[in-house]
C-alpha cells in the first residue's frame, strides 16, 4: 500500500510574510490538488495495511490451525490480475467489475517454500504450491535480527574478540548470503561478519577480518566457526561521515536555494494514478522490487486521445558480484531484491534534502516475520523539477535585421526512492518529460565494503590484488553493481515488435560524390528472442520498439527507442557459479513474449538459486516475439573500482537510461509548450538593506 504524506514540516522559515503567504496558498491548492481518500479501488493497487492483516489471519486459520509447527512470511504482493482483464476493465470502468483483490505470498512453512495466492474476496487461499527446487525466500529482518544476535553470545567468538583487544559491546554483526558454488545439498544459512564502532558510526570501514560463522536460519544457531587470521581493525579516526564530527577546515557554504510553487503543483494524484502534463500513470510499491510504475499513457494533443506508452516498468532484480577470493569475501554475490528486497531496504526520505520543498510524500507497507503489516513511511517522493535546463530553443539571425530567439524551459516530473542495502544507498528516480520521454537515472552512493588489511601503503601490495588501498589497513574491494529492469512496453496497444536499427558505413566506390564513404541505416526486426538478445558497445545501434500495425501519417511505424546511458557488460566468464546464477547479465537486452509469471529476472527464489530459473533459462524456448506482447528486460551496470575519494562515504554516481518516442508524433510534442508563468515576488536584498521585487519564475 501507499499513503499520501503532505510536507508540512519540509517548508522553511519564512524571512518575510510574502514568502509565508505563498506557502499557504501552496498548501491548501496541494490539499485540493492531491487529496482523495474516497478514489475507486484500482486492479494494480497494492495491498493496504487492512489487506495484508487479513492475508495474515487467513493463512494463520487455514494451515496453523492444523499442521502448523512453523510459518513465517518472506514475501507478500499483490497477485496482479491478468493483463487483459486490467485492459477491459481500464476501458469499460463503468460496465466491468474490478478483479479479485488477490494476494501472492512466498512462505516457510514447516521449513518448507511454499508458494500461497489468497483470495482476499473469497477469504481463502486457493492455491498452495510447495516449491521443491532450488533457492530459498528472500530473508525477512527479524531472521536476520536473531542472527546477527547469536555471535554476541557464543563463547568461542567472544574469545576471538578479547584475543584482539576489542570490546564486545562496541561489536555489530550483519547476516550475509552465500550464494551457490556446485553443492548437491544446501541449507538455509548465512555467513556473519562483524565489524567495530568504538568511536564512529561507520561500522562498515571497521570491519573484524578473519572471522567467519555460520547461522542455520531455519535452527537460528551457529553450525560453523573458524577464526583463521588476526588482521588490525581500521582506526576509526577520519571515518564518521556525520556533519557534527566534521573538524575544521571546513567546505566553503552555499546559500540557500528554495523551491516553491506559489500557485500550487501542477500534477494531481488519486489514489495511486498520477497526472502530470500529458502524461498519466499508476504508482504502486512492493517489497521486493521496490516502485512499480504501470499504465503509462501520454495524451496526444493533435489526435485527441490517450495513447498507451508502458504497461508495467520496475526494477526486476539487482546483482552484486565482489571480486576478491579470499575465505571470507569469495561468497559474497548478492542479489539484492531477490535475497534482501529492494523495497523492503526502501529508506524514510528526508524532507528539503532527499526531496525538494515542493515534494509529496508516499507511505508504503511490508509484512513483517509474523505476517503483521509494517509501514514504511515517506519512501516514496514526487515532485516537479525546474533545474534551468532548456527543453528546446532557437535563435534565428539569418534574417537581414531582424533576430528572432524562441526559448522553451525544461520542467520534469519525478518519482523518487532510496534503497539502503546495507552498506550501499541506491537513487531510484523515474522522470517523465513533456517530451514523452522516460529517463531512469540510478544513483549509487552511500559506504563501500571495505577488507581489513595489513597494508599502510600501496607498495606493501603484492600482485594479486583485490581492490584500492584507502587509508591505512583499509582495502576497497573491487565489484559490480547490475540493475534489471522488467519494461513492459505497449506502444499504441500491446502488439509491438523489436527492431535493431544499426548504422552501418557505406563506401563510395564510383564517381557520384568526392566523398570516400557515409553512413546509412539497417533495420532488422527480431523475429524470436535469440535475435533480440543484445550486447551493446560493440558498435552504433538503435533499439526500437515499434507497433507494426500503426503508422504516421508520414508512413513511419510509431515507436519508442531505447537510448542506454554507459554501457557496462559482465566480465565474469559463463561457467562462474555467480554468473550462472546471474545469467541476466550476459546481454544487455533481452525481449521476450508478456508472461505474468515471468517478473524477476533472477527468479522467485534468489537466494542459492542455481540459474535454472532465470531470465537466461526462459529466454531458451526462443519463443516469438514479432507483432506480440513483448517485454524489454533493460541491464545496466557499474563497474566499481574504488578510489580515495570514495572514503568514507561515497559520493554519488550515476547510470541510467531512456526511452524515447520515435515517431509517435506527428511532430515535435513540445511545440506549443508555453513559457513558464511569472509571477511578481519579493526578494529580500540583505546586503543592500533594502527590497526588490523581480520577476520570478515560480519554479524557481
Amino acid at each position: 500500500m501507499m499513503a499520501l504524506v503532505l510536507p508540512l514540516g519540509s517548508v522553511p522559515a519564512p524571512m518575510y510574510s510574502t514568502l509565508l503567504t505563498h506557502v499557504l496558498i501552496f498548501l491548501c491548492i496541494f490539499s485540493a490538488l492531491c487529496l482523495s481518500s474516497d478514489h475507486e479501488i484500482h486492479p494494480l493497487d497494492s495491498l493496504t495495511a487492512s489487506e495484508l492483516t487479513q492475508v495474515q489471519t487467513i493463512v494463520n486459520n487455514s494451515i496453523c490451525s492444523t499442521s502448523c509447527q512453523s510459518l513465517s512470511f518472506h514475501y507478500v504482493g499483490l497477485h496482479e490480475p491478468d493483463k487483459p482483464i486490467v485492459l477491459s476493465w481500464l476501458s469499460d470502468k463503468d460496465s466491468t467489475k474490478v478483479p479479485p483483490r488477490q494476494a501472492f505470498v512466498l512462505a516457510r512453512i514447516n521449513f518448507k517454500n511454499h508458494e500461497l495466492i489468497v483470495d482476499l474476496n473469497a477469504s481463502a487461499i486457493i492455491s498452495n504450491k510447495v516449491h521443491d527446487g532450488h533457492g530459498y525466500p528472500l530473508l525477512n529482518f527479524a531472521e536476520q535480527s536473531a542472527a546477527n544476535r547469536l555471535p554476541l553470545t557464543y563463547a568461542p567468538f567472544i574469545a576471538s574478540i578479547k584475543k584482539r583487544g576489542l570490546k564486545l559491546e562496541e561489536v555489530i554483526c550483519q547476516s550475509f548470503t552465500i550464494g551457490w558454488f556446485g553443492e548437491q545439498k544446501t541449507k538455509r544459512i548465512v555467513r556473519e561478519m562483524c565489524y567495530y564502532l568504538d568511536g564512529t558510526i561507520n561500522l562498515y570501514m571497521r570491519p573484524i577480518e578473519g572471522i567467519t560463522l555460520t547461522v542455520d536460519l531455519d535452527e537460528m544457531k551457529i553450525i560453523g566457526y573458524r577464526d583463521r587470521l588476526i588482521v588490525p581493525v581500521p582506526k576509526a579516526e577520519g571515518t564518521d561521515y556525520r556533519e557534527v564530527k566534521q573538524k575544521q577546515p571546513v567546505s566553503s557554504p552555499i546559500k540557500p536555494i528554495t523551491m516553491l510553487q506559489p500557485h500550487g503543483p501542477s500534477f494531481n494524484i488519486e489514489g495511486h494514478v498520477v497526472s502530470w502534463a500529458d502524461w498519466k500513470f499508476h504508482l504502486d510499491f512492493d517489497m521486493r522490487v521496490g516502485p512499480i510504475l504501470s499504465l503509462a499513457s501520454i495524451y496526444d494533443l493533435e489526435k485527441d486521445e490517450s495513447r498507451s506508452v508502458m504497461y508495467r516498468g520496475f526494477i526486476s532484480e539487482l546483482f552484486v558480484p565482489y571480486m576478491d577470493l579470499t575465505e571470507e569475501w569469495y561468497y559474497r554475490t548478492y542479489f539484492d531484491s531477490g535475497e534482501y528486497g529492494f523495497g523492503l531496504c526502501a529508506a524514510p526520505l528526508l524532507p528539503s534534502s532527499d526531496c525538494p520543498e515542493n515534494a509529496v510524500f508516499f507511505d508504503g507497507y511490508s509484512m513483517s516475520q509474523d505476517g503483521t503489516p509494517r509501514k514504511l513511511p515517506n519512501i516514496i517522493c514526487i515532485f516537479e523539477r525546474y533545474a534551468g535546463d532548456i527543453l528546446w530553443r532557437h535563435t534565428e539571425g539569418a534574417i537581414p535585421g531582424k533576430v528572432f530567439t524562441e526559448v522553451r524551459p525544461e520542467v520534469s516530473l519525478i518519482v523518487r526512492m532510496v534503497s539502503a542495502v546495507g552498506n550501499y544507498d541506491y537513487i531510484v528516480d523515474w522522470e517523465f518529460r513533456q517530451t514523452g520521454t522516460i529517463k531512469v537515472n540510478i544513483g549509487l552512493t552511500g559506504l563501500l565494503e571495505v577488507r581489513a588489511e595489513a597494508y599502510t601503503y600501496k607498495d606493501q601490495i603484492g600482485e594479486e590484488v583485490y581492490g584500492t588501498l584507502l587509508a591505512e589497513n583499509t582495502l576497497g574491494s573491487y565489484h559490480d553493481h547490475f540493475l534489471n529492469f522488467h519494461l513492459d512496453l505497449d506502444v499504441d496497444n500491446p502488439a509491438n515488435s523489436f527492431v535493431k536499427t544499426k548504422l552501418q558505413t557505406t563506401a563510395v566506390m564510383d564517381k557520384r560524390s568526392p566523398r570516400r564513404s557515409y553512413w546509412t541505416v539497417v533495420s532488422e526486426t527480431s523475429k524470436t528472442e535469440s535475435d533480440a538478445r543484445i550486447n551493446l558497445g560493440s558498435g552504433a545501434a538503435e533499439l526500437l520498439v515499434v507497433n507494426p500495425n500503426k503508422k504516421t501519417e508520414m508512413g513511419n511505424y510509431v515507436g519508442y527507442r531505447l537510448l542506454p546511458g554507459s554501457v557496462v557488460n559482465t566480465l565474469l566468464s559463463d561457467d562462474d557459479y555467480p554468473e550462472v546464477r546471474a545469467g541476466f547479465t550476459k546481454y544487455n537486452v533481452w525481449v521476450t513474449p508478456y508472461n505474468k509469471s515471468e517478473k524477476w529476472a533472477g527468479g522467485t527464489y534468489a537466494d542459492q538459486s542455481r540459474g535454472d530459473d532465470n531470465l537466461a533459462v526462459w529466454s531458451l524456448r526462443n519463443r516469438e516475439i514479432e507483432n506480440k506482447d513483448i517485454v524489454i528486460w533493460y541491464t545496466l551496470g557499474f563497474h566499481h573500482v574504488p578510489y580515495q575519494e570514495d572514503f568514507p562515504v561515497m559520493p554519488t554516481i550515476n547510470n541510467g537510461f531512456e526511452l524515447r518516442p520515435t515517431n509517435f508524433f506527428e511532430h515535435n510534442p513540445v511545440l506549443k509548450v508555453k513559457q513558464l508563468a511569472k509571477v511578481k515576488w519579493l526578494k529580500c536584498c540583505k546586503e543592500c538593506r533594502h527590497n526588490l521585487t523581480a520577476d520570478i519564475d515560480p519554479l524557481a
